[in-house]
């Protein structure tokens, strides 16, 4: 879907259609990875463990529309819970946005294509291993700073 108005700079995230509000999605795969919080800091630690309906080749979900029924603790970002979201990547188009920045010159509304951000090192395509093939008490050996 190609948008010929830039309507992130002109709506804010709660007056978006559904289609725009998918479309801020860099598809970045960085919230679908498993991250893991410090007990006594509360600071978030993420993995290169994804979640396991990530695709590790394409940073897509396997099966988005059912995401929330085949992993109960997923979390359907919407403009209500944003902010309440705090491991969210700083990277994130919809937190940058409603922080009052501007998106990357590498998110595809931006530039036009989705590889930019594969390029620009901000994808975890072909970057993560499925949660399913690490044991949780591993998890700490697969803390990465994306």
């Amino acid at each position: 879907m190609k948008f010929l108005i830039m309507f992130w700079k002109t709506k804010s995230l709660k007056d978006m259609t559904p289609d725009e509000w998918e479309s801020l999605c860099d598809r970045c795969g960085k919230c679908c990875v498993v991250k893991l919080e410090d007990f006594d800091t509360q600071e978030i630690y993420y993995t290169n463990v994804s979640c396991k309906l990530l695709c590790e080749k394409t940073a897509l979900c396997k099966d988005y529309i059912n995401r929330k029924a085949l992993v109960p603790d997923c979390k359907i970002l919407s403009p209500k819970n944003l902010k309440n979201l705090k491991w969210m990547p700083e990277t994130c188009a919809y937190k940058i946005l409603d922080q009052g920045g501007q998106l990357p010159e590498w998110h595809p509304l931006v530039c036009g294509n989705n590889e930019e951000i594969v390029k620009s090192g901000n994808s975890v395509k072909n970057k993560v291993t499925n949660e399913e093939k690490v044991k949780t008490k591993n998890l700490p050996n697969y803390i990465y700073n994306w």
